[in-house]
């Protein structure tokens, strides 16, 4: 993703704005994940998108993986000091979700 937008709003939401995006990243803001616990936090994607949307979220540095040598496989995901910023971002939707919903 390219840093020199002229909007700082428009370079946040290419970089979190997906329906899932977001999601992942709120799901992961208590710790790391393993790969199928951590889709199973986020109701209704597909294996397709969650691993699209993982891949982007690692391409973007937000969240890394970590794959252990282990029969079968081991992944674990979690946010990196880049993703754990947006904090208080994540944490502000879903407040203001859930008083939204209430009303």
């Amino acid at each position: 993703m390219k840093k020199n937008s002229s909007c700082p709003l428009h370079y946040t939401m290419n970089l979190i704005g997906t329906k899932w995006k977001p999601l992942v990243l709120f799901h992961l803001l208590d710790g790391s994940l393993r790969s199928g616990v951590l889709q199973k936090k986020v109701p209704g994607i597909s294996n397709k998108m969650f691993t699209q949307t993982i891949r982007e979220l690692e391409k973007d540095g937000l969240v890394s993986r970590k794959i252990f040598p282990v029969v079968p496989p081991k992944v674990e995901y979690k946010l990196t000091d880049r993703g754990n910023s947006l904090e208080n971002i994540l944490i502000s939707l879903d407040t203001w979700g859930l008083e939204d919903y209430k009303n």
